[in-house]
């Protein structure tokens, strides 16, 4: 396989397991795939509308790509630990407040993981009973990526609470931006 490791975000190094560093890589292939297609079709949509022959299916592409693109962006944001969490303001802190304040918040992505597995799941088992016209695709074409969001987004969050457990919520890019007083102080 070719190197993947530039779309390996180093970040937070300490949460992450190396056994999915590749899956974060395909992730971030498909959201880069996702942008580049709905940018791609809603240009030609407005192209063909323009000269007057629209393609009436393009709208549909269009829409399937949005959907995937937000929730593999989701899911690859949960593991770059970039979505859903207030890093801004714990990145500030220490000691077990921080982690009281990171495990809450894990613990709260992880609920709406959940929820998104099952709910997701039962609406892309409706869906299949649904067609989107002119195509005739079932709308689980659309919807199926909900519940895969939704478990990749578990699986990294317990990836992040185990690890954050076993070394710490705290990284050392953390103290980047402080003063080198509160750092000192910090370290000691």
């Amino acid at each position: 396989m070719a190197d993947f490791r530039a779309l390996i975000l180093q970040r937070h190094r300490h949460l992450k397991w190396k056994a999915f560093d590749w899956l974060e890589a395909v992730l971030m292939i498909l959201c880069g795939v996702c942008i580049f297609m709905f940018t791609l079709t809603v240009f030609c949509d407005v192209v063909t509308r323009t000269l007057g022959v629209p393609w009436l299916w393009l709208q549909q592409v269009t829409t399937a790509f949005f959907a995937w693109g937000v929730f593999v962006g989701m899911a690859a944001a949960t593991r770059r630990n970039d979505h859903f969490y207030l890093t801004e303001i714990t990145k500030r802190m220490t000691g077990a407040p921080r982690s009281a304040i990171e495990i809450a918040n894990r613990v709260i992505v992880l609920i709406v993981s959940l929820l998104l597995i099952w709910f997701g799941w039962k609406n892309a088992i409706l869906d299949l009973g649904s067609y989107r016209m002119p195509s005739l695709l079932p709308l689980t074409v659309y919807t199926a990526i909900v519940p895969a969001a939704g478990v990749l987004i578990l699986l990294f969050t317990i990836e992040q609470l185990v690890n954050g457990w076993r070394h710490g919520f705290e990284g050392p890019e953390d103290r980047d931006d402080l003063p080198q007083f509160v750092v000192e102080e910090v370290v000691e």
